[in-house]
């Protein structure tokens, strides 16, 4: 095999792996159900300043996108339900406490929401 079939190989093997690592699309905001639609519209009012939701990058915090699809937070934590929830409602570094705001509810609305990216 001369060495420009080998890079060829190499290249279309790593192109096949890099595509394997992308997340799925969010869902549809019109397939969104009660509880979700809820917690995209506590999303956009409490969360969007600082937090992309449906696209990659910062704002003044990280990307939620895709969030349940990682395996870890990007503060290292493990990607669960009640890491997500705990920094919801007590905060975490820059990011404020919303639990003096917000009911079980809305919160459990906000994780639906976030679930769907």
């Amino acid at each position: 095999m001369s060495k420009l079939s080998s890079l060829i190989l190499l290249a279309a093997a790593s192109i096949a792996v890099a595509g394997c690592k992308t997340l799925p699309p969010p869902m549809p905001l019109s397939q969104l159900d009660p509880q979700q639609a809820h917690g995209h519209d506590l999303f956009q009012s409490r969360c969007a300043a600082c937090h992309y939701d449906r696209k990659d990058g910062s704002l003044h915090g990280p990307s939620m996108l895709g969030v349940f699809k990682k395996p870890s937070l990007p503060s290292g934590a493990a990607a669960t339900d009640e890491r997500v929830t705990a920094t919801i409602m007590h905060g975490r570094g820059l990011m404020p406490a919303l639990g003096n705001t917000l009911d079980q509810q809305d919160a459990d609305g906000i994780l639906a929401y976030l679930h769907t990216l």
